[in-house]
């Protein structure tokens, strides 16, 4: 297993490693075929500068690699987006604020990761630049034919499983931090969204997107936060024990695969006995979210007002079903747009009202484990029929990979995914959830089930 990136600072800052020593590590994974088609661009020889750098190890990131989705600025680079359709836009004039962050922290850019385009759908697949395999950050790799990384964040996810960055800077606006962190044994973390700056990044929803990152731990992930919102977590002592936790039933746990089940039923006796006290609790609330998604809802609404001009330009040179959901948008009256920001505010006070009693929720991250890339991927050549299927088969696989994740940025909330499975099995994320501002509570309650989970 790998050294996660406190374990990694704490042998550099004493002198048993160096920024450099692991920089070359790093470059090597991003090398490695394991990490085919998880960057669109590498940066090795800025990076190799970098690290060599003796101050460096003295900051609190140590120098060591961090990569950065393809939609956030970098100064003197395009901002491609995952997408041709952007390839002749002009250079970033500056660093978005997260890079800024990162990099004042002591983070070093060793490359761009690759997304799907336009960061729409949770699956991960990329038809410009190739879709990365996925890969346990965790135990390895997976056996079988290649599956799907998630999305849209599954460069940043595949960068940090094989050990190519100890962060990868992300965003999430239905689940594109925590998609790729369940089906590849890693932690993601959405934190509410005002905490970061998503100013410097190509915007899929401005409601809904939020800045944040992939790691291969939990305090990996509350140091990335600290960073990211230029804030302290504040530190609770409060054992597992001391916390109420429930599980909601109605949208949460329908249609999960058998072995999802399996692992998540487990998880929550191995967190019983460790003294967590869990309730269920029904919510039935959570099954309007789909009335707040019908026609696409905000995002297709959102990420239409970006890309009308585009698309009347490069539309042809779209993903097809990228462009398919963007455009649906096209048809949302202003009435209709303003009376969907209204539903939504009343069904966020009525979700606070049922969650004021407890302390976090806890769910599977996503309902399935990873499929097949040859499952979902399109069908060339083939005759119009096959094509139909195909596609059928990877809109269905996307809303099932962004049910339960859409549910927190809807709510406007903070969420965790961390791995839950073990050696040997698929990778599976368990989700840790509350509403807005309850950040350091969540990535508290995370840290003592990570320890419960690692003595099963």
């Amino acid at each position: 297993m790998m050294n996660d990136l406190d374990t990694t600072r704490q042998l550099v800052q004493r002198g048993q490693s160096s920024a450099s020593a692991e920089m070359e590590r790093s470059i090597a994974s991003a090398q490695s075929s394991a990490c085919a088609h998880a960057f669109t661009r590498t940066m090795f020889e800025e990076a190799r500068h970098h690290a060599a750098q003796p101050a460096v190890a003295r900051l609190p990131l140590a120098g060591l690699a961090v990569s950065v989705k393809d939609l956030f600025d970098i100064e003197g680079q395009p901002t491609p987006a995952g997408s041709v359709a952007l390839a002749h836009a002009p250079v970033a004039r500056q660093d978005a604020p997260a890079v800024t962050r990162l990099r004042t922290a002591g983070a070093v850019l060793i490359g761009r990761s690759n997304m799907v385009e336009f960061a729409f759908s949770g699956v991960g697949t990329n038809p410009h630049f190739g879709t990365p395999a996925a890969w346990d950050g965790r135990f390895g790799a997976l056996p079988g034919p290649a599956l799907v990384p998630g999305g849209s964040s599954s460069g940043a996810a595949i960068s940090v499983a094989t050990g190519a960055a100890f962060i990868g800077l992300g965003s999430d606006t239905g689940g594109s931090l925590r998609i790729p962190a369940a089906l590849n044994g890693l932690v993601g973390f959405k934190s509410t969204a005002r905490l970061v700056p998503t100013a410097g990044m190509v915007p899929l929803s401005p409601t809904l997107d939020t800045v944040g990152a992939l790691t291969r731990s939990v305090r990996d992930a509350v140091l990335a936060h600290e960073v990211l919102a230029a804030r302290r977590v504040r530190h609770n002592p409060v054992p597992l024990s001391g916390w109420r936790l429930a599980v909601p039933g109605a949208l949460f746990l329908e249609s999960l695969d058998s072995h999802v089940a399996h692992v998540f039923a487990r998880t929550l006796q191995t967190l019983r006995r460790a003294g967590a006290h869990i309730t269920e609790m029904a919510l039935p609330e959570t099954t309007d979210v789909l009335a707040l998604q019908t026609g696409g809802g905000l995002t297709a609404a959102e990420s239409y007002a970006w890309h009308r001009q585009l698309l009347s330009q490069y539309g042809p040179q779209y993903d097809p079903r990228v462009r398919s959901r963007i455009e649906r948008g096209a048809s949302m009256l202003a009435a209709d747009y303003l009376d969907l920001l209204r539903t939504r505010q009343h069904w966020m006070e009525r979700m606070q009202r049922q969650l004021a009693n407890v302390d976090a929720l806890l769910s599977p991250t996503v309902p399935i484990v990873a499929p097949s890339i040859a499952s979902v991927a399109p069908a060339r050549h083939q005759d119009a029929a096959q094509d139909a299927e195909r596609d059928a088969e990877f809109f269905r696989t996307n809303a099932l990979l962004l049910r339960n994740t859409s549910v927190v940025n809807l709510l406007d909330g903070c969420a965790l995914s961390l791995p839950c499975h073990q050696q040997g099995e698929w990778p599976v994320g368990l989700m840790l959830w509350h509403t807005a501002l309850h950040d350091d509570t969540v990535l508290h309650i995370g840290l003592r089930v990570e320890e419960a989970l690692a003595r099963q």
